[in-house]
Parts: C-alpha cells; sequence; structure tokens
C-alpha cells in the first residue's frame, strides 16, 4: 500500500504534509522532513485504529511517497 504524502509550505514558512486517503491526517511542521516524520507517525496511528475496530483490512507493507505541491 502506497500513502502519498503532499507537502505545501505556508507564507509563514511551516510545511503542511498530509496523506489525502486517509480523512484527517494532516500536520504541521516547522521544516518539510519535521513535517514528513509528523504526518507517518499519525498515519500509523490512524490506520492501528482502523485495523483494531475493523475498518480496516490488514496489510502487509505500507511505503509513504512524498510530494510537494505546485
Amino acid at each position: 500500500m502506497n500513502l502519498n504524502i503532499e507537502l505545501d509550505r505556508e507564507a509563514d514558512g511551516r510545511w503542511i504534509a498530509d496523506i489525502p486517503t486517509l480523512p484527517g491526517v494532516m500536520v504541521y511542521g516547522e521544516s518539510q522532513p519535521e513535517a514528513i516524520k509528523k504526518v507517518q507517525i499519525l498515519a500509523l496511528h490512524v490506520i492501528a485504529d482502523l485495523i483494531e475496530s475493523g475498518d480496516f483490512a490488514p496489510i502487509e507493507n505500507v511505503a509513504f511517497v512524498s510530494s510537494q505541491a505546485a
């Protein structure tokens, strides 16, 4: 399963990272690497909660793919 991370930079310099396929998985970071790390952590927590509740099929592999918004 590939989870696409979309990155964008705010006017104040903060980075926004979100994973559109997982609603509500969006974070801010002071740097691009920080935003990516934080969104990956949040995504894994959300996936774990969904698996635990039975709303998400167990998965074998997860890959994060980053792309910066134009």
